[in-house]
């Protein structure tokens, strides 16, 4: 596994033109605001553990929807969106479980990009 700070992923997701058209639109962040970062973060961690973590994930590279909550946008934005991506930019194989760990760290990714589209949204 490639474990990364936020700071060092963000800049080089940045250079992906898919990854760095991804933003959380203003009803995402009223959603967010209104819901609270821990209830967000319990979102984010039951989407990975549902839709991410098992060995082989129900249709998997189309599980994760494009809109519909802040999660969904983060997980495509880091890379969290299906095996084959996560394998891609973070080293986490395929066909296996991830790990606690893992886990740990892709809800960290998740939740540090959500953090920082809240605070862009708000010093414009």
């Amino acid at each position: 596994m490639i474990k990364r700070s936020w700071p060092e992923l963000k800049e080089k997701l940045s250079r992906s033109k898919f990854r760095s058209s991804f933003h959380l639109k203003e009803k995402d962040v009223i959603y967010v605001e209104q819901k609270g970062l821990k209830t967000i973060r319990d979102h984010a961690e039951s989407f990975i553990r549902m839709r991410l973590a098992p060995e082989n994930p129900n249709n998997d590279g189309k599980q994760t929807p494009y809109k519909g909550h802040p999660v969904f946008i983060a997980e495509h934005a880091t890379a969290f969106c299906c095996r084959s991506c996560t394998q891609k930019w973070h080293g986490i194989e395929k066909n296996r479980p991830m790990s606690e760990d893992e886990i740990e760290y892709a809800i960290y990714i998740i939740m540090s990009y959500i953090e920082d589209e809240i605070k862009s949204a708000r010093n414009t």
